[in-house]
């Protein structure tokens, strides 16, 4: 007479394949939730880059549509001020638009990061670029702002007129393109911090 003792082999070894499904079950949703969050970064980077467009573009095309002719008398004695005559304001209205092409250029690319939200190249290449792009909207902005500064106040140790005494709308167009281009700026600003958080959570 025997006596046999069975183990159940078939019940630990589907106790022990339980564990790894439910270790890649967890693994599987923060990776989903991770990439939810990323796929969110990069709409909002997209929507930002809508904006820039508009406001970059605004502040081209108000510049470089500014102009005044101060009436007189006779047609033989005109002053005329238009954004051409001024060297500073031609070089805002090219880089502006500049700007503005790079920021249109710039919309596949942030398509596709939100196609693949975990892909780290176009995510870094977005960031040295907008880093580039703000350096010369910056610098654009920065030196219109400082003709504007002198035309509505003037420098009186210079004998520099204020000539928005006399050209006002003239003044008020380019002031106008000088806040839009500040607005795009700060969606330049946004733009780099987004992209610098999304790379420091890969």
């Amino acid at each position: 007479m025997s006596t046999t003792i069975e183990i159940g082999g078939e019940s630990s070894a589907v106790a022990k394949g339980k564990a790894p499904l439910i270790g890649v079950s967890n693994y599987t949703s923060s990776y989903e939730k991770k990439g939810g969050y990323k796929k969110g970064i990069a709409i909002f980077d997209f929507i930002m880059r809508l904006g820039g467009v508009i406001s970059a573009l605004s502040a081209a095309a108000i510049v470089g549509t500014s102009d005044e002719t101060l009436p007189f008398f006779t047609q033989f004695f005109q002053f005329e001020a238009g954004y051409d005559d001024f060297p500073t304001f031609q070089f805002f209205v090219i880089a502006m638009g500049l700007v503005a092409g790079y920021l249109v250029l710039s919309l596949p690319f942030s398509v596709v990061g939100i196609i693949r939200p975990h892909a780290l190249g176009i995510r870094l290449f977005l960031l040295i670029s907008d880093t580039i792009a703000l350096t010369l909207n910056t610098a654009a902005g920065a030196a219109a702002a400082a003709v504007v500064y002198l035309a509505h106040n003037g420098n009186q140790s210079a004998n520099w007129l204020a000539v928005c005494q006399q050209f006002g709308d003239f003044c008020q167009n380019v002031s106008g393109g000088v806040v839009a281009s500040f607005a795009s700026v700060v969606v330049f600003v946004v733009l780099v911090v987004v992209s610098a958080v999304a790379l420091r959570k890969q």
